[in-house]
């Protein structure tokens, strides 16, 4: 296997230098993470960022499985005696997996066929003799085969034999397959049609009970609905090509004059698209569909994560939590600015108890025990209900901001083992209020404590291949918190096993040391840990922060190969490496250049001096807090024309979700996401992101609601800021405001 021939042909792809790609193949084949490459080795790489890394790592991966299919191919057929110059240089030129295997079909092991058998019969001569169209007389020549040891009874049988085993060659052929497999990707429709009785139980599949389009233009999301259909056993699914357009293509390629000859051919071109070719080639097609449907489905999925991961934190703070509920009442926690339980109960302010003076009272108490500094409300079941409850007590200081806070994925949490671990003692409703509050503090921290799958922010997930997904979203979440950093002391397991090069068993050991021997002090003390050699201590410490550290560098992005830099550059300007952190004017004195030296140029000591102004800077958003329309609360509230606000809960390739704080997210369909024409929904929207919209159509019974964001001040161009296009008197920042002004302006 020539490897260098692969690095040209991802260059050449990706639009890149060759010497790109070979250097970052390598360092990933050297046990390299894509955030560890991205960030600290951009001399090696030419300063590619994750995303290209991550399409070098995916394209040298696929190849390199082409290549040992194409290894194992030309063995076996060199093992036949089979091995022809020409089909070698075929073999070898082939730069896909389907045209390898279109190549291989003839020389593959294969089970008893029709084709072997009227082998056996000793038809082969007869059925080359038809497709080579040396003759022009056949029955005669068919007379010659008649053979009753052989079961050929007459010269119908031999030439119904030499017809399958030509029905077989036209199926195997190489160029014919490939002419039959554009022609489906260009002109193919997909049909669905309702399984007769199943219209009831597939209700849901409706809009698809009489359904075609053309294949390739069917959206991923529509594909991956009517294959759940079809799953299911509502939808019949049919892929189909015109059919005389796909006998042309044989009869071009394989009848070369008229006569007998021709017409037996034309007898087998039928007989072998029929029952060979055609569903060859839709398995195939369906198979490639469905990839592609998978691929942008996830990718949805991944983005959607990426945005729900890295949403604002809003920091170390004391928090009162609330899982609401409304018969078993709302269980109450309140948590230290590290997150650790401090106490839990529960009040019941809602019916049928409505002890509302004594909920009051016990949260009020809570609040001025643990001096709480914000109040997370979950926003499953009877959430606007205690939100409204909570906002009503008068004497509750207006400093604490009262915030809603999403609960997906919440229960999956509380029933997990991670959960047990954490809180043995404690049931299922106290480690969900928990959850709640942390994830208010840190969303990415808590998350990343749940499979990603279950935190129910794609489409179709369970539609997917579970590999592919599971892979991608591993990888999002791995960029995720190594863009962030760990704090090395406070960190569970869970997130520091996402930390470059850690994984789940060093993930333990690091807790482990941390809780026999205490707090980490240096960076240099995880080199204590057991099974934390050089190596992994390469990768990860970079995204590691000790925030009490003595080591100022300790703190930062700053990668402990680099602190000797760091040092020099403090002791050429006669200071220490804290003072060179803390002075501005100081560091505008560095002059790169001189420390550029074969180990580090002038990307990596642009990171440096960005790190030395912020160390340990989170690239997260700072915190807004929203608040839904208090004169809505259930879907009966709404009524068509309202304007409100709202955050996006998901996003797919149909549309956004957004939540208006009535228990059900409306749907904002593609084409009420903007005035202008709108290709893909995540252009315009983000998971997390606050917008305005209008109720465009209410169905209570379905519960389904139709909004619009097309319009003025339908969307923010940054988080929490519409657009105007008339000025309107309010501040910006605070959705409340923002609201009301808006309502005495458009009187809605």
């Amino acid at each position: 296997m020539n490897e260098a021939k692969l690095y040209f042909k991802i260059a050449d792809e990706l639009k890149i230098d060759a010497k790109q790609v070979t250097a970052t193949v390598n360092l990933l084949d050297e046990g390299g993470t894509v955030p560890f490459i991205s960030r600290y080795r951009k001399e090696m790489t030419g300063s590619l960022d994750e995303v290209q890394i991550f399409q070098i790592k995916t394209e040298i991966e696929r190849l390199r499985q082409l290549e040992q299919r194409r290894e194992a191919i030309l063995k076996s057929i060199e093992s036949q005696g089979k091995l022809t110059e020409e089909l070698k240089e075929k073999l070898l030129a082939a730069d896909s997996l389907s045209k390898l295997e279109d190549l291989y079909l003839p020389y593959k092991p294969k089970r008893r066929t029709k084709a072997t058998i009227a082998k056996e019969k000793g038809l082969e001569p007869l059925a080359t003799l038809i497709l080579e169209q040396q003759t022009k007389d056949v029955f005669p020549e068919a007379l010659k085969f008649v053979n009753k040891e052989k079961e050929v009874e007459n010269p119908e049988e031999a030439l119904h034999g030499a017809r399958d085993i030509i029905s077989e060659i036209i199926s195997e052929e190489a160029n014919v397959r490939e002419s039959l497999r554009q022609l489906f990707k260009r002109s193919a429709i997909i049909k669905s049609k309702v399984i007769k009785g199943k219209e009831e139980a597939g209700e849901k599949f409706e809009d698809y009970f009489e359904w075609e389009e053309k294949l390739m233009n069917c959206p991923s999301h529509r594909m991956l609905a009517m294959r759940r259909g079809e799953k299911e056993d509502i939808l019949m699914l049919d892929i189909t090509v015109d059919m005389d357009e796909a006998h042309d293509i044989l009869k071009k390629h394989f009848i070369k004059t008229r006569g007998e000859c021709a017409q037996q051919i034309e007898l087998a071109i039928e007989d072998g698209y029929k029952r060979l070719l055609q569903p060859s080639i839709e398995a195939e097609i369906r198979l490639f569909t469905k990839k592609i449907a998978d691929e942008k489905a996830i990718q949805v999925f991944a983005d959607n994560l990426r945005e729900l991961l890295l949403a604002s934190p809003l920091g170390q703070k004391k928090i009162l939590a609330l899982d609401p509920g409304f018969k078993s009442g709302c269980k109450l926690v309140a948590l230290d600015a590290q997150g650790k339980l401090l106490e839990e109960t529960v009040i019941y302010p809602h019916e049928p108890q409505r002890r509302l003076t004594e909920a009051e009272n016990i949260l009020l108490a809570y609040c001025a025990k643990y001096d709480i500094e914000a109040i997370a409300i979950g926003n499953g079941t009877a959430s606007r209900e205690t939100e409204q409850f909570v906002r009503n007590i008068d004497v509750l200081p207006k400093t604490i901001p009262v915030i809603m806070v999403s609960e997906a994925g919440a229960s999956v949490y509380s029933a997990s083992d991670v959960a047990r671990e954490e809180f043995p003692e404690y049931d299922l409703t106290v480690r969900g209020a928990v959850s709640i509050g942390r994830r208010l503090a840190d969303p990415l921290a808590e998350l990343v404590k749940i499979d990603a799958k279950s935190i129910g922010v794609g489409q179709y997930q369970h539609d997917v291949d579970q590999g592919d997904l599971k892979n991608k979203l591993d990888d999002v979440v791995m960029s995720c918190v190594n863009a962030v950093g760990v704090e090395l002391n406070t960190a569970s397991k869970q997130l520091l096993a996402y930390v470059s090069g850690i994984g789940e068993n060093l993930a333990k050991n690091i807790v482990d040391y941390r809780n026999d021997n205490g707090a980490f002090r240096s960076r240099k003390d995880l080199l204590k840990v057991p099974r934390m050699g050089d190596k992994v201590f390469e990768q990860c410490s970079g995204f590691l922060r000790i925030r009490d550290a003595k080591n100022p560098l300790d703190k930062s992005a700053v990668h402990p190969e680099s602190y000797p830099t760091v040092e020099k550059m403090a002791a050429d300007l006669g200071s220490t490496v804290e003072t060179l952190i803390k002075d501005k004017e100081l560091r505008k004195k560095i002059n790169l250049n001189a420390y550029v030296s074969e180990t580090i140029g002038l990307p990596t000591l642009k990171d440096i001096l960005s790190e030395l102004e912020k160390p340990g800077r989170d690239p997260r958003k700072s915190f807004e807090a929203f608040s839904f329309d208090e004169s809505v609360h259930k879907i009966s509230d709404l009524h068509e024309g309202m304007r409100l606000p709202g955050i996006v809960t998901n996003v797919t390739n149909f549309g956004a979700f957004v939540d208006i704080g009535v228990h059900q997210d409306g749907l904002v369909h593609i084409s009420q996401l903007s005035d202008t024409f709108v290709d893909d929904p995540n252009t315009v929207v983000k998971v997390g992101q606050q917008v305005w919209v209008n109720v465009t159509e209410v169905d209570v019974k379905r519960k389904r609601i139709a909004l619009s964001m097309k319009g003025e001040g339908m969307v923010s161009t940054k988080k929490n800021e519409p657009k105007k296009k008339e000025e309107v008197a309010y501040d910006p920042n605070d959705m409340n405001s923002a609201l009301a002004a808006l309502k005495g302006k458009f009187g809605k």
